[in-house]
């Protein structure tokens, strides 16, 4: 059995191994692969996976034996899941597996801006405090979280994980959701604009459908508390970027904080690089060594539970 993995560098730069996969068949491993390429690297591979390879109809034409993609990632977005159904191939994706790591990436986004650990850092370096007349110095506000409201937008397995963190550090939770759930103790479930409206601190856990693209937007800023923080550690389109910058540099928002943007790698222009009190990371959440030996753990267990006939974690 022939077994392709078209763009494994992100998900294992060299620190993880392969060996689970090639236990399977004849594996070629490639670094990266454009959207042009892929139909001739699966070439006539029976399994193929993916992290944001764009996989359409074409590419299923063009390779007749394929019968499993599998996703190294959450999302699945880049594949035409209805093509892949005409043509008999199981998709199968990795949910949850990154879910603690990006509770944790969202808290130091935040933490960051209320501390300014890497500004005060700097500064230490630099001699300001060898210089400072005082036993102590601080070059911008601090701010303390507890007693704050924070606003959780999304219920999934991360929005749990943050919502926990969150009260365990002093915050008021209030959470929405596409359709209402039980919430922890003390917690509150409310529809969004009263989220908006009475949240110290947005962040945003939900997926990227036709009714989330932009969902930040103008309007929505609008409603927001004047000096509220914005997170996001899910999908870059979430928001309305432009939007985003200008009530940055109004003063509208505080501070934003986002480790995804609406094209990645970021656009040169993308309005967020020149706006005030903005954090950007390079979608990093998921990266960690240890997400990412589970991410390839639980790829591995979806091949091989499709090949034993019970296919799991399918998307099509």
């Amino acid at each position: 059995m022939k077994l392709v993995i078209l763009d494994g560098y992100a998900s294992n730069p060299g620190d993880l191994c392969w060996e689970e996969f090639a236990s399977f068949g004849d594996l070629t491993v490639y670094e990266r692969t454009s959207a042009q390429e892929a139909a001739a690297r699966i070439g006539d591979a029976e399994i193929a996976f993916s992290n944001k390879v764009t996989i359409g109809a074409e590419v299923f034409d063009r390779c007749p034996h394929l019968r499993f993609l599998g996703i190294f990632a959450t999302g699945y977005n880049m594949v035409d899941l209805q093509a892949a159904r005409a043509h008999g191939i199981t998709v199968c994706n990795v949910p949850a597996y990154s879910t603690q790591a990006v509770a944790q990436m969202t808290f130091a986004l935040l933490l960051e801006h209320c501390q300014r650990v890497g500004m005060h850092h700097e500064a230490v370096l630099a001699g300001q405090w060898s210089r400072a007349k005082d036993f102590c110095f601080w070059n911008a506000p601090l701010t303390e979280l507890s007693g704050k409201t924070f606003g959780i937008v999304g219920y999934g397995a991360i929005g749990k994980s943050v919502a926990r963190i969150a009260q365990a550090i002093g915050l008021h939770v209030l959470i929405t959701s596409r359709r209402e759930v039980p919430v922890p103790k003390g917690a509150r479930f409310v529809d969004l604009d009263s989220l908006l409206r009475q949240s110290d601190i947005v962040s945003l856990h939900c997926p990227q459908t036709a009714q989330t693209v932009g969902m930040i937007d103008s309007a929505a800023i609008c409603k927001m508390k004047d000096g509220a923080i914005l997170l996001n550690t899910a999908r870059g389109t979430l928001l309305d970027e432009a939007a985003v910058a200008r009530a940055l540099h109004s003063g509208k928002l505080g501070a934003a904080a986002v480790d995804v943007v609406s094209k990645e790698p970021i656009d040169p222009e993308n309005p967020l690089l020149t706006a005030p009190n903005c954090i950007i990371t390079p979608h990093i959440a998921w990266a960690a060594k240890e997400t990412r030996a589970r991410l390839l753990k639980i790829s591995v267990e979806n091949l091989r539970a499709y090949l034993d006939g019970n296919p799991v974690n399918v998307v099509n």
